[in-house]
């Protein structure tokens, strides 16, 4: 287990110095600003004073505190300052941080936005440079754009579900969440893209990220084939269009993967797991000839397979040269000599749960290595800080507090 300690960047991380209002709840957009924070952006996390980002009290199960184990994984390196936007005074005190900021990322509605009168037009005046990203279900414009998105949604309608799962079995969504991180990755892209033109052109721009548009951006294999041949895509279960065999594999205490995706591959397969039959069989000859006969391939190949343990074979297999694996669970990855070393389970410092397991970070970098610099944020932690650099005090945070700008 790696623990990773709290501490200041010796040398400035790439992002150091810009300031992010992270105005967003749950996972894409939180999960974007996360990434900027890890590379050390200043995010302020402004969240609804009293409930906060509802995913603060999501999940079946609780923590020592009231905020879960989902928040605690995409809301590190940032700071928390509660502020209620439908008020004049919220917004008063969002409009000072709006000039500081050099990034905005939203993830409600469309058109909430712009009823509060916080949309990018409104912001545009008040800070020319700055980037405003919204995040949405389906986007800003189009049929679809006033529709509550979610990931669930967008799996289902950008077609990745139809190509989820058995042929014969019901609908199925891919495991994780590949609209959510899918977005939030795209929407960093585009981030990054237009703070890089800023420096060129000193003006920001309006960045429009949705679930559907990222979910679809990932059919790239499915689609190729469907523009290339006509041919709707389809159930595969563990196999895929492009080539066989490339698929889980029952063996004789489980399953494990592997894949022969040329012929030369295929050629080291059926030497080494001897049978040389298959090589010369027909069905078999070529790649198209062996997607074509999917099936009774696998079939051949497992009356084999299932005369050894998944973990001989994948030995076996990787000594060939051949690509295989097991099918771990999540622990197992984790807990893997691999998962130790590349650092994927890391530890943080929290007033409340004490030490709190993190994702580490997914990309490693040389020079300037993200760092974990701030426990994911209490409710309001850095409200007094916060106000502070804005020069609020005295009598005009009292106008303000009346006013109802802290205030559920």
């Amino acid at each position: 287990m790696t623990k990773t300690p709290i501490n200041e960047a010796k040398r400035p991380l790439p992002l150091s110095g810009v300031r992010v209002l992270d105005v967003s709840q749950v996972m894409a957009g939180p999960y974007c600003c996360m990434l900027l924070a890890d590379l050390g952006a200043d995010v302020i996390k402004i969240e609804p004073p009293g409930t906060g980002d509802q995913t603060r009290g999501a999940m079946g199960f609780k923590m020592k505190g009231s905020d879960s184990m989902g928040f605690l994984n995409m809301n590190r390196n940032k700071r928390s300052l509660t502020l209620n936007l439908k008020t004049e005074s919220g917004k008063k005190v969002f409009f000072e941080l709006v000039k500081t900021a050099d990034i905005l990322v939203e993830n409600y509605r469309p058109g909430v936005m712009k009823k509060l009168g916080i949309d990018y037009p409104s912001l545009k005046d008040i800070n020319p440079g700055l980037i405003y990203a919204s995040i949405s279900g389906f986007g800003q414009t189009g049929p679809w754009a006033d529709r509550p998105g979610f990931d669930l949604m967008a799996q289902a309608m950008s077609g990745v579900m139809s190509v989820t799962g058995y042929p014969d079995g019901p609908p199925v969504k891919a495991g994780v969440p590949v609209a959510d991180i899918g977005c939030a990755l795209f929407a960093t892209y585009g981030i990054l893209s237009a703070y890089i033109g800023r420096t060129k052109t000193g003006q920001g721009q309006f960045i429009d990220a949705s679930l559907f548009d990222s979910a679809l951006a990932f059919s790239i294999w499915d689609t190729s084939q469907y523009w290339g041949t006509g041919v709707e895509p389809y159930k595969l279960g563990t196999a895929n269009h492009m080539s066989a065999p490339y698929q889980a594999m029952k063996s004789a205490d489980g399953y494990f993967v592997m894949g022969a995706t040329n012929q030369k591959l295929w050629k080291q397969l059926c030497e080494t797991i001897h049978r040389p039959e298959l090589f010369e069989d027909a069905r078999f000859k070529t790649n198209p000839s062996r997607l074509a006969n999917r099936l009774e391939l696998a079939s051949e190949l497992e009356t084999t397979f299932t005369k050894k343990s998944s973990d001989e074979w994948v030995d076996l297999l990787l000594a060939a040269g051949i690509p295989a694996g097991p099918i771990n669970t999540y622990p197992q990855a984790f807990d893997s000599e691999h998962g130790r070393h590349r650092e994927m389970r890391i530890e943080i410092d929290h007033p409340i749960e004490g030490k709190v397991p993190n994702i580490g970070f997914a990309v490693k970098m040389n020079g300037t290595p993200q760092e974990v610099r701030k426990h994911p944020p209490l409710l309001g932690e850095h409200n007094h800080e916060i106000l502070t650099e804005l020069g609020i005090s005295g009598e005009e945070l009292k106008s303000l507090e009346v006013g109802g700008a802290f205030a559920p």
